[in-house]
């Protein structure tokens, strides 16, 4: 009777979660300091390198627990092999053992909430004119859209000379303001994304015929714009991104207020959050 006894406290003692402290508990399940510094290896893998990161990665694994516990609400929550496929699409290379169950983990709860996004706040979602004009220009200054400019360009021009510009009609009607004024316009004509950073910024949401303020002793002004084949559903797109931002914006706000109903225990004051 003693050695069984004696025996059940060794395996108890030797279980691998009493060995690992628990830090905390979200609806009952633990988490424990092994489980946050996979998680935070996991988020160096992604480039995630904040000087708190571990009172970060506590935060990510309560939030994965909560948006699974919401998404089996909806039977939202996916499968192995979809996990499986999506972590070999992020290409996160050779992952130790507690790595890949941490991975599988978040990759699944990510998964679970754009399902979840997707059914029940994105249809509730509509897309206003200066949503999707905001998007565009975003993507504009970002990336350039495939849309062909035709800009004059005045360089080293005076601030006076600059204020003194007027609204031309036309290109050629710029280009004869700058000119009686003593400026050597330039023109030339390019696709969006093939401008300099610095000058796809200058021109994203200019309107057309209208000088921009001066930088660094120049000023730009798009006179013609057309769109090009490569243009194609890129509105459609633009518009389902508007949407999107907006769906994720509600359900960041929802997600916290799971969090707030969700028995979430912190065991450790250095995790208090």
């Amino acid at each position: 009777m003693l050695k069984h006894l004696y025996i059940g406290i060794l395996l108890v003692t030797a279980s691998p979660l009493s060995a690992a402290s628990v830090v905390a508990s979200v609806g009952g399940t633990p988490i424990t300091d092994t489980d946050i510094t996979a998680r935070v290896k996991l988020m160096a893998r992604q480039g995630n390198t904040a000087t708190d990161n571990r009172r970060i990665a506590l935060q990510n694994i309560i939030d994965d627990n909560v948006k699974l516990a919401y998404a089996q609400n909806f039977n939202a929550v996916p499968s192995d092999d979809d996990v499986k496929k999506e972590l070999k699409r992020m290409n996160l290379g050779d992952l130790s053992a507690s790595e890949r169950e941490m991975a599988m983990n978040a990759t699944r709860a990510d998964i679970a909430w754009q399902i979840v996004v997707a059914r029940t706040v994105l249809p509730t979602i509509t897309a206003s004119d200066e949503d999707i004009t905001a998007e565009r220009n975003a993507l504009a200054r970002q990336h350039g859209l495939p849309i062909e400019m035709t800009i004059v360009r005045l360089v080293d021009i005076p601030e006076d000379i600059a204020n003194k510009l007027a609204k031309p009609k036309s290109c050629d009607d710029a280009m004869e303001i700058a000119s009686k004024l003593g400026g050597a316009p330039q023109k030339f004509t390019a696709l969006q994304y093939e401008l300099s950073a610095d000058i796809r910024e200058r021109v994203a949401g200019l309107p057309k015929l209208k000088w921009s303020p001066r930088v660094d002793n120049s000023v730009l002004l798009v006179c013609e714009t057309k769109k090009t084949k490569e243009y194609g559903d890129l509105d459609k797109i633009i518009k389902q991104n508007a949407m999107f931002k907006q769906a994720m914006f509600i359900a960041d706000q929802q997600l916290k207020q799971l969090r707030r109903k969700a028995v979430i225990v912190i065991n450790d004051d250095r995790y208090k959050l």
